[in-house]
């Protein structure tokens, strides 16, 4: 009988850096209802969201992601040349092929590394976190640089009321690497494929664009129900309890959803002081970034700091979730 080696990897792995990056036109509730039926007031009560970003015509989702994962590497102290593998959650890349994370690389300068996409939607960037730390312990990968990229205004209608208020385009993104102590839980993840027609996108519109639809209803009963609990189980395979997480960083879809999910995990046992992200008031929902974007913003301003205790948790169309308890770099 052949034998066949295997690879070890590194006995454990942690986050070793963050960045971000968002395009510079700003867009405020108030410029949205001059080309649709809202009020700044109509916007905040339903999602929380008081202005978001749009890349321009010519700003592409790769470009976004390149910041973003030079930022990255950079905060992490590491050469291009030390990262190994890049991931790139996205959903929102205009054609298939070629992937995005190839291109990212090569421009970033990670030569000849393992690259590719992963659409797990707004869950993408925990789905990401997960395979790169299972990768580095498995001896598959180094050193993983692992990006969220959206550019959502390619795909929403602008004069769609219950869409074009929510989504924004941005970048975040993390490397993962090997670390001496555990710095990355398992992950817990998982999809409600029965649910799978409520978000996705139709190949054309009625402007002649492609267009993102959803039934914000019934996403939002999902996850102000379903989400807590998986939060709750990442918790405890990382073997920690809600009291010893710091921060919290949701997935920005919704103000609301986001308040529903911290008050769950404080009556689970979190502690009242637990910082919460609320990247979405001034980010909008921006699907695979909306994490990283949130952490690496909250760390600029002061909100959380290296070695606090976070957790993380995705959710999205598909409709895919997925969670994690990191350290914050």
């Amino acid at each position: 009988m052949t034998t066949l080696n295997q690879r070890t990897g590194a006995a454990a792995t942690r986050l070793l850096g963050v960045g971000s990056y968002q395009p510079e036109r700003v867009v405020t509730n108030d410029e949205l209802s001059l080309i649709m039926d809202t009020s700044d007031q109509w916007i905040l009560d339903r999602v929380g969201i008081s202005e978001r970003r749009f890349a321009g015509p010519d700003e592409r989702l790769v470009d976004m992601a390149v910041i973003a994962g030079s930022k990255a590497l950079a905060d992490s102290g590491l050469a291009p040349s030390d990262v190994d593998t890049v991931i790139l959650a996205n959903c929102t890349m205009p054609h298939p092929i070629p992937n995005g994370a190839a291109q990212v690389a090569d421009r970033i300068g990670v030569k000849a590394a393992g690259a590719f996409d992963l659409n797990a939607a707004c869950a993408g960037f925990c789905y990401s976190v997960g395979t790169a730390s299972d990768l580095v312990r498995a001896g598959s990968a180094g050193r993983v640089l692992v990006i969220g990229a959206e550019k959502l205004t390619d795909w929403v209608d602008p004069t769609d009321r219950a869409n074009a208020i929510i989504f924004a385009d941005g970048a975040g993104a993390a490397v993962v690497g090997p670390a001496d102590e555990p710095g990355i839980g398992p992950v817990v993840w998982g999809s409600a494929g029965d649910l799978v027609d409520t978000i996705g996108m139709n190949p054309t519109g009625p402007t002649g664009n492609k267009v993102l639809y959803q039934e914000g209803q019934s996403v939002f009963r999902w996850a102000t129900t379903q989400i807590a609990p998986i939060a709750l189980r990442a918790v405890e395979a990382a073997g920690i309890t809600p009291a010893d997480i710091d921060v919290l960083i949701p997935h920005q879809a919704n103000l609301r959803i986001v308040e529903s999910i911290a008050k769950k995990l404080r009556a689970a046992g979190a502690r009242p002081e637990m910082v919460v992200a609320d990247d979405i008031v001034h980010s909008g929902n921006t699907s695979s970034a909306s994490i990283p974007m949130a952490m690496d913003h909250m760390r600029a301003a002061g909100r959380i700091k290296p070695g606090d205790v976070a957790l993380l948790v995705g959710f999205g169309a598909g409709l895919s979730y997925a969670g994690q308890v990191v350290i914050c770099p």
